[in-house]
């Protein structure tokens, strides 16, 4: 097996696994574990030496508590070539960190009546789609939004058919030629959701596969699926009569103030956006996703802080801005019974919001992006992590896995000291 293959199966595996996505917050000791960081210039120092000493080309930190951001700062580099600084104003890629956002539209959805997470899917869609496996079940909103639909992606053709490099961008560069060749990944313009869509959930569209889904009954196996939180955010469109990108503009990212951020592809300021990189020396050329409601929110650390301060407030009961207080304690009241979700991940799921260890987390991976965004169950503390290092890559996957867990007990010593 060459190399790149070895790296293809490695990112197929992810996105079985992970979706490029979440991942275990559990990790063996490192060497740089922190120690006494109490004061806002102790914790930047410590964070300026993991760009030196763990090969990160830049990132940004905000950490919030109770009310107030204490710490918000970047380090490193938005484009090493041109020493273009990593800063608050970055913009990044938020890989599936987007489904927070999926799932704060959810709420305010249920909340304007469109459906309730009990609603059967089929009785909010345009088509009918079952699975096929399981004709006889209704798989509910509930099931969609707590990854237990029974619909899964397809490993062979999710990055080939979800992905694509944006036209205009050099595709004969080394990680340009992985994402062509290796991934099947196409330069091209942006399909629609929905015709994306159809695509996989009709009998006869092009990436129908049997094996999109588990036989299993809905609600009853955890499994990861970016296809099924895709046909979420469509199914806001179809009842709102509005694309997903508009309705997350309204209902969430306006009130909250987050200028910088979207959905949409053609609203994003490139210029102002961090360079993902394969490694330090290898740029992945821009590119967007079909189903860009599982991971296609843009947004930079400033806008991320809006969005952690409103999340906290709402899990200690005190927030009314996006919906009343009794939507955010749907998107964090545990929706599982014990045991669905796999142990190693997570202990239960809120409306994509996972449980572990008193947080509530949500990760994302994409290609040259990795981001983790963590609160405390009673709403006292939160951080959020943003960088343009890949954790995707067989032989990246650990040097996030640890970058991040350095910066999650830096910053949780200095919560504690504070």
């Amino acid at each position: 097996m060459t190399i790149l293959n070895k790296l293809k199966l490695a990112v197929l595996v992810l996105v079985v696994t992970f979706n490029f996505s979440c991942s275990s917050d559990d990790g063996e000791p490192v060497d740089q574990t922190p120690n006494g960081i109490a004061t806002v210039e102790q914790l930047s120092a410590y964070l300026e030496n993991l760009v030196n000493t763990k090969d990160v080309p830049g990132f940004s930190v905000n950490v919030a508590v109770e009310n107030t951001v204490v710490f918000n700062k970047s380090f490193g580099y938005a484009n090493i070539a041109s020493k273009t600084p990593y800063t608050n104003q970055t913009i990044n890629n938020m890989a599936s960190v987007s489904k927070a956002f999926l799932g704060a539209a959810t709420a305010k959805a249920i909340e304007q009546g469109y459906f309730t997470l009990d609603t059967p899917i089929n009785d909010v869609l345009p088509v009918e789609i079952r699975n096929p496996k399981q004709p006889n079940a209704n798989i509910k909103i509930k099931d969609l939004v707590t990854h237990t639909s029974g619909i899964v992606d397809v490993p062979s053709t999710y990055l080939a058919s979800n992905y694509f490099i944006l036209p205009g961008q050099p595709i004969n560069t080394n990680a340009a030629n992985i994402m062509i060749n290796d991934l099947g990944m196409q330069q091209m313009e942006q399909v629609d959701l929905d015709d994306y869509l159809i695509e996989i959930f009709t009998e006869d569209g092009d990436l129908y596969n049997l094996d999109n889904y588990l036989d299993a009954a809905p609600g009853t196996t955890w499994s990861y699926s970016n296809d099924a939180s895709s046909l979420m955010g469509f199914i806001i469109e179809y009842v709102s009569d509005q694309s997903f990108d508009d309705y997350v503009k309204e209902y969430v990212l306006m009130p909250l103030q987050m200028t910088n951020s979207t959905f949409n592809l053609s609203e994003v300021d490139f210029s102002a956006m961090a360079t993902q990189y394969l490694d330090n020396n290898s740029e992945f050329p821009r590119y967007g996703n079909h189903g860009y409601v599982e991971g296609g929110l843009h947004s930079n650390s400033d806008d991320m802080s809006k969005f952690l301060l409103d999340m906290m407030k709402g899990a200690r009961g005190e927030a009314s801005t996006l919906f009343a207080s009794e939507y955010y304690d749907l998107m964090f009241t545990n929706q599982l019974a014990s045991g669905v979700v796999p142990n190693s991940f997570a202990e239960n799921h809120g409306l994509y919001w996972y449980m572990k260890n008193g947080n509530i987390i949500h990760g994302g991976n994409s290609l040259g992006v990795s981001t983790h965004l963590q609160l405390k169950q009673d709403g006292s503390s939160g951080f959020c992590i943003i960088t343009n290092m890949d954790g995707t890559f067989t032989n990246n996957t650990p040097k996030w896995e640890e970058v991040k867990l350095l910066i999650s007990q830096a910053v949780e010593q200095f919560i504690s000291n504070n």
